[in-house]
């Protein structure tokens, strides 16, 4: 089965310039030492602040002064292999859709290999915290989506 949001596999597999590492921890496997279906989302999140970090958005966000919030509007994962407990795998995040204040999220997990293992997407939006509507990109922001530097963040956690 290939997900309804990518093309060529191959063509959009080598669209992804930024991951994190993540092994797989007992506590989020079920009986069989499977990945619990839930955690996945759990492991986007994780790649999606620190893809978020890389290309420096998450500073605006953080700050107490800060003017907007990010907010994940959906999110999908679409699993391929199973994944087992002490597994090592990559998390990769790429910008796929850029909206006025919106963003859609590609990510591809993989083993050790570079075989993949799940896909996932998800919207999020940038809103004001004043008034809780969409608060558009700025072309700074658009760029930074846009112009990823190359990055393999960190050891495995």
């Amino acid at each position: 089965m290939k997900a309804q949001y990518i093309g060529d596999f191959d063509e959009w597999k080598i669209g992804f310039r930024f991951s994190v590492p993540v092994t797989v921890r007992f506590s989020e496997t079920d009986m069989y030492g499977h990945l619990n279906n839930t955690v996945n989302f759990a492991y986007f999140e994780y790649a999606r602040i620190e893809f978020l970090k890389h290309i420096g958005l998450m500073n605006d966000w953080l700050s107490p002064d800060g003017q907007n919030i990010p907010v994940v509007a959906d999110l999908q994962c679409d699993y391929l292999k199973q994944v087992f407990f002490d597994q090592s795998i990559d998390i990769h995040v790429k910008a796929e859709k850029i909206g006025s204040s919106s963003v859609d999220l590609h990510y591809l997990a993989t083993d050790e290999k570079g075989e993949p293992l799940f896909t996932g997407r998800g919207t999020m939006v940038q809103i004001s915290r004043r008034t809780g509507k969409g608060s558009p990109w700025t072309d700074g922001d658009r760029e930074a989506f846009v112009a990823v530097p190359a990055a393999h963040q960190g050891e495995h956690r």
